[in-house]
């Protein structure tokens, strides 16, 4: 029985550490803050309750695994998850289209696309599909399910099989916005442009295998856990309680400890030593000294650049009952100098004092704290004033509505999750030349191992999940494993 000590107590981390101790380890996780989750946090005030990250969770057979694998009550005994059905409205003021498409029927949605935006859309939306589709099967196994190959160039060409222009061979795969401008054009372009810079990928230079997150939200649905997303954290941590994980708040690491060129411990804020036989991080390496966590000079995010992209929110406390039929989550387009964004309106009573208010969530990306002075009222206050007006487009009454509102910036999500610069991890992605790879999850420090969602496969809630399985199979069957079955 090995020594696990884990940084972080994020959702890959706890992944990890419910695996491992499973498999007989004894594991401790050392988290900086007070309580557990990472970005899946939750904010309270007067009877309204907010997710403070993630809104929704594609891909929950990550999640239904991870409790499969490590005890006796499945996932769906933990938390009351159900399937968002609309999945998702679109609004796009510049072409007049307002349109709220079914949850997990290719067939509803190829309606619905034809009816908003002519004759023949559902068609190229769905052939667009198929092609991601096959992403999905070409980078499944190779981005989710197994070690990061030691050759990561194999995975910088861009599987997407983009139809032809003129018949000519292409010089260059293009980029998600060619796509989306050569193969659903106009205004149904614009709709696979925003689901995918929803991510915080920027469609003029992210590869087209992108489109396998549109394909996985339409192929496997979007679900929310009732109480919100919090509760999934909830779960995920309980169930770490119940196969003997250790936890220890309130204690931030400092260094990984690595006396004899392998990791053997962690050096904590209070200048205790910890000792381990195995050391894995759950957090942004950056936070780390650089000799203490290695880190590729190609990896994604740079070890010292501010690149990347962050979250701006703003909770809204609102007077008046939800209106029925409302869709969960809406997407708003730009439109002049408004911004894009999402809006979430959960029906939900654990959201709300009672059933004549409501919580809505509105959220837009935006660049780190550094690149902006997110700090400062003089920028901070007039973007969420624009924000405010964007979600008027599609809340109606919003202003009459609302009682009050918060406004979380980057600056809060780096104190909430320790990211630097208030980052928000994007998931990894074929093609680009391999520039969207996350570091692999066995590093060049023998014993010390990257979990979360700054490790390959990247960010979001899924992908931070499949951490676990990778990391824990690293550790558990070493250089043999070959993936997770």
């Amino acid at each position: 029985m090995a020594r696990i000590a884990v940084i972080g107590a994020g959702m890959g981390a706890m992944a990890t550490a419910a695996r491992l101790a499973v498999a007989g380890h004894r594991v401790t996780v050392y988290e900086r803050s007070a309580t557990y989750g990472g970005a899946v946090g939750r904010y309270e005030r007067e009877g309204f309750v907010f997710d403070t990250g993630p809104g929704l969770l594609h891909l929950p057979a990550v999640y239904r695994d991870l409790f499969v694998k490590t005890g006796k009550r499945p996932l769906e005994q933990c938390v009351d998850m159900v399937q968002v059905n609309p999945a998702v409205r679109h609004v796009l003021p510049d072409y007049g289209i307002d349109v709220t498409l079914p949850g997990a029927s290719h067939g509803g949605v190829a309606a619905a696309l034809d009816q908003a935006f002519g004759p023949g859309a559902g068609s190229r939306w769905n052939d667009m599909l198929g092609r991601a589709r096959d992403v999905w099967d070409a980078t499944r196994r190779p981005l989710l399910e197994e070690p990061l190959r030691a050759d990561r160039q194999a995975l910088g060409t861009d599987p997407y099989p983009a139809l032809r222009k003129s018949g000519l061979l292409r010089r260059r795969t293009p980029t998600l916005k060619e796509i989306a401008d050569r193969e659903l054009g106009g205004a149904l372009g614009e709709l696979l442009i925003g689901l995918v810079a929803e991510y915080g990928l920027d469609p003029w230079s992210a590869p087209g295998s992108a489109t396998v997150l549109p394909y996985l939200e339409q192929t496997f649905g979007s679900w929310y856990v009732r109480g919100g997303m919090r509760a999934l954290a909830t779960a995920v941590y309980e169930r770490c309680l119940e196969r003997k994980v250790s936890f220890v708040f309130d204690a931030e690491v400092r260094e990984v400890l690595a006396p004899q060129g392998r990791a053997a411990g962690l050096l904590l804020a209070d200048g205790t030593e910890v000792a381990a036989d195995s050391v894995v991080c759950g957090i942004d390496p950056r936070q780390l000294p650089a000799d203490s966590v290695p880190w590729p000079e190609d990896a994604v995010p740079a070890r010292g650049g501010l690149a990347g992209t962050s979250r701006f929110t703003l909770f809204l406390a609102l007077r008046g009952a939800r209106p029925p039929g409302t869709a969960h989550r809406t997407r708003l387009y730009s439109r002049g100098t408004s911004p894009a964004l999402t809006v979430l309106r959960p029906d939900d009573p654990a959201t709300r004092p009672d059933e004549d208010h409501e919580a809505v969530t509105v959220q837009a990306g935006c660049a780190p704290h550094g690149v902006i002075d997110w700090s400062e009222p003089s920028v901070s206050r007039p973007h969420a004033e624009r924000l405010l007006e964007a979600a008027a487009l599609v809340v109606p009454d919003l202003q009459e509505r609302l009682l009050w509102h918060e406004v979380r910036t980057p600056v809060d999500v780096a104190e909430a999750t320790g990211a630097v610069a208030g980052s928000v991890p994007l998931p990894a992605l074929a093609g680009a030349g391999g520039r969207l790879l996350y570091p692999a999850n066995a590093t060049a420090l023998p014993g010390l191992y990257l979990a979360g969602g700054w490790a390959h496969p990247g960010g979001g809630l899924p992908h931070a999940g499949m951490t676990g399985a990778l990391v824990a199979g690293l550790i558990v069957e070493g250089a043999d494993f070959r993936g997770s079955q």
